[in-house]
């Protein structure tokens, strides 16, 4: 990826801090890029919003609803 100069946000799922593109963790525990700081603050509730979407999805898919 090139470095654009804009800055990106990453959620650090170990410390769960927002942590910018310069000053970034092992990406063991990083989430994202995402556009803004609020963003990644609210990455593991963007998540959990779209396992349960998908969730659904697959019991629809399957017959289960």
């Amino acid at each position: 990826m090139s470095d654009t100069g804009a800055v990106q946000y990453w959620y650090n799922t170990k410390t769960g801090e927002v942590e910018e593109s310069r000053d970034r963790s092992s990406w063991t525990h990083r989430m994202g890029p995402y556009p803004t700081r609020d963003a990644a603050q609210h990455a593991l509730d963007t998540a959990r919003r779209r396992n349960d979407t998908w969730e659904e999805e697959d019991d629809h898919w399957r017959g289960r609803d």
